[in-house]
């Protein structure tokens, strides 16, 4: 995702040795974030990028989550964007960097970079480690796996339920990427379409996962899974206003979210997992804004379809997505 910049001579890759920086400045380099664009490596979806003069200039700091020094990067405008641009502070290939985290080195789906990032969070970018190959018997119809995506072609591992199939079988974390089921690549697909594909497998069969779990540091190799309900707002940046980065046409700086708008997009990703086993609060937070001002479910149905109409999100879903934004609006949290 490089930006065009004319004739201007190309600057080296902005990474700097910091030792009083907000990450972890000091570490050794040791191992291993919606709605974003298409799979890695396919065609680019949506409008094309905007010129350089409407592109936010923010300075963002960045480390590699296992360790590395700290570099920085600008002039972003989408997910698949910026991959490329930490990518090429700290020379390695876009497609090493599986997802990001917001303001702490660990796996922590909860910190998960997704649409929006603080202007004054610190990022940390998770690169492959090693990868696995794990044979499943689905014995329940539900395997207890709930999927989400880094908005550039990588689906993985959100959380698992305690109890559940997946959470029996120890060598499946969460972070962990699913590259494949029974050997057929979903490189380039959507949660949702990962999701929908493990629901469908059938009970009582034993199928193949191909994995890659993000690269760990020292004080990370202990870590499973962070299987705990999300906190509040947890994703929508620290700062005090945020970076929104969109999949078609160019980031924007916005205001926080209110607090109804943060209530109402917690609840619509909660059923988001209940209804579709994925979480995607930029998804949510496009479906608050899409049902904010409808006065009925098949108003917000009609626009649902127009704008997100690949989900085919089901009747009782869309119901309650309309329910829930509508207590978040009058306080019945």
């Amino acid at each position: 995702m490089p930006l065009g910049l004319g004739r201007r001579k190309k600057a080296p890759p902005l990474v700097e040795n910091e030792e009083a920086e907000p990450g972890r400045g000091g570490l050794g380099v040791g191992e291993l974030g919606p709605l974003g664009g298409g799979g890695a490596g396919g065609p680019q979806m949506g409008l094309p990028p905007p010129p350089p003069a409407l592109r936010p200039r923010l300075v963002f700091h960045t480390q590699l989550a296992h360790g590395s020094p700290t570099g920085r990067i600008e002039g972003f405008t989408n997910v698949k964007e910026l991959y490329g641009k930490i990518a090429e502070a700290f020379r390695l290939p876009t497609a090493e960097v599986m997802f990001c985290t917001l303001n702490t080195h660990k796996v922590d789906m909860d910190k998960l970079l997704g649409g929006q990032i603080g202007l004054e969070d610190f990022i940390f970018a998770h690169i492959k480690g090693q990868r696995k190959e794990v044979e499943v018997f689905k014995s329940e119809d539900a395997l207890g796996l709930t999927i989400t995506d880094n908005g550039a072609g990588y689906a993985f591992i959100k959380r698992i339920k305690e109890g559940s199939v997946i959470d029996h079988i120890q060598l499946i974390s969460v972070g962990d990427m699913i590259e494949a089921i029974n050997g057929q690549s979903l490189l380039g697909c959507r949660h949702y379409e990962v999701a929908r594909l493990l629901k469908e497998l059938p009970r009582g069969r034993t199928f193949t996962l191909k994995l890659t779990e993000p690269r760990k540091a020292f004080d990370m190799i202990s870590q499973r899974s962070g299987c705990g309900r999300p906190s509040s707002g947890s994703q929508l940046g620290t700062g005090r206003g945020t970076l929104r980065l969109r999949s078609r046409g160019p980031a924007t700086v916005e205001d926080l979210p209110s607090a109804f708008e943060e209530k109402a997009i917690e609840k619509v990703d909660d059923l988001l997992e209940s209804y579709m086993g994925i979480r995607d609060t930029e998804l949510a937070a496009t479906m608050v804004e899409l049902g904010k001002d409808k006065r009925n479910p098949d108003e917000l149905a009609e626009a649902l379809d127009e704008q997100l109409g690949d989900f085919a999100f089901p009747d009782e879903f869309v119901f309650d997505v309309w329910g829930a934004i509508g207590d978040a609006k009058v306080g019945r949290y």
